[in-house]
């Protein structure tokens, strides 16, 4: 029987020496390795390349331009999201990396998300965009308008309007559609917008009372950028809910001359008849006068019309 020892010498093997040699020839014959050479030859000597072989070995081992892979989780670079870019620094060829298409457009949509706290609202109102909004009244042509010129004046002037719109209309029409498309708008403007679903808004105000967060929950809403009440009236109104909620709310937003958008399915005489009616069936004609005061101080009327969009 043959030693294995000898088995072992008769097997071509390639040496350090050869591996490196066949490593070095394919690095170097790179086109992209080769550009970079041709490009900086005024700079690059040999010296510099062989010290710089491990980087350029990592440089050409990746997709140097942006895949299209559509997330950048399923990216197979070394660092997902990011190509490899030489550069020439401290007598050596290095490399940076640099974000690429999918992971600009993933970061943009995610600061945009995040200038946009949503309180109970539904998702696809989240998603809403302006273009989206049907001009197909002339009512939704002066609101689709009148949003886009909020928008517009922020843009050219960097200051927003200190009235947002108090729109009115029946159920299912897309009030609360508009609020999310303007949101979304000057989201890409880096405004921060809260956007409130009242009712349920409302009712965590009451549980809040017993964990001690209510003064800072309303402190966090009555200060943000842009505020949008969806669904004022739909709740059932109480003193205590009108005057050191509502009350405390809309008096800074007037105070300070905050934008407030605010929908409702009342017009204001019809809101004002709400506010007056307590739960305990009293009738506070001054104290809803008074909200209304400062509804009417930091919002423009608006009325929107057309089909409704939840049976269709």
């Amino acid at each position: 029987m043959e030693p294995i020892s000898k088995k072992l010498k008769n097997i071509n093997i390639p040496s350090f020496q050869e591996r490196y040699q066949e490593m070095r020839k394919s690095i170097l014959e790179n086109p992209l390795v080769q550009q970079f050479l041709e490009e900086n030859e005024q700079i690059v000597h040999k010296d510099m390349v062989e010290r710089s072989l491990t980087k350029l070995n990592e440089y050409i081992s990746q997709s140097q331009g942006c895949c299209k892979c559509g997330n950048t989780e399923d990216c197979t670079n070394h660092l997902k999201g990011y190509i490899p870019k030489l550069f020439i620094a401290n007598n050596i060829i290095d490399i940076k990396y640099e974000r690429c298409e999918r992971k600009i457009l993933e970061d943009e949509r995610r600061d945009t998300a995040s200038n946009i706290s949503s309180m109970f609202m539904p998702k696809d109102i989240l998603d809403a965009k302006l273009e989206q909004i049907d001009a197909d009244t002339k009512k939704r042509i002066v609101i689709k308008g009148a949003a886009t010129q909020f928008v517009d004046f922020y843009r050219k002037t960097g200051q927003l309007p200190p009235k947002g719109f108090y729109l009115h209309g029946e159920f299912g029409v897309g009030k609360s559609f508009v609020l999310g498309a303007i949101a979304n708008e000057l989201a890409l403007l880096k405004v921060k917008t809260v956007l409130v679903f009242v009712p349920e808004f409302l009712r965590e105000m009451k549980n809040s009372i017993s964990d001690n967060s209510l003064q800072e929950k309303i402190d966090f809403v009555k200060k943000a950028q842009v505020l949008m009440l969806d669904d004022l009236g739909a709740e059932n109104m109480s003193p205590w809910v009108r005057d050191e909620i509502l009350g405390t709310i809309l008096h800074y937003r007037m105070s300070e001359q905050l934008p407030t958008f605010i929908t409702s399915n009342f017009d204001y005489s019809e809101l004002e008849a709400h506010l007056a009616q307590s739960s305990k069936g009293d009738v506070e004609e001054v104290k809803a006068r008074r909200i209304m005061e400062r509804i009417k101080a930091i919002t423009t009327l608006v009325e929107m019309d057309g089909v409704n969009r939840r049976n269709s």
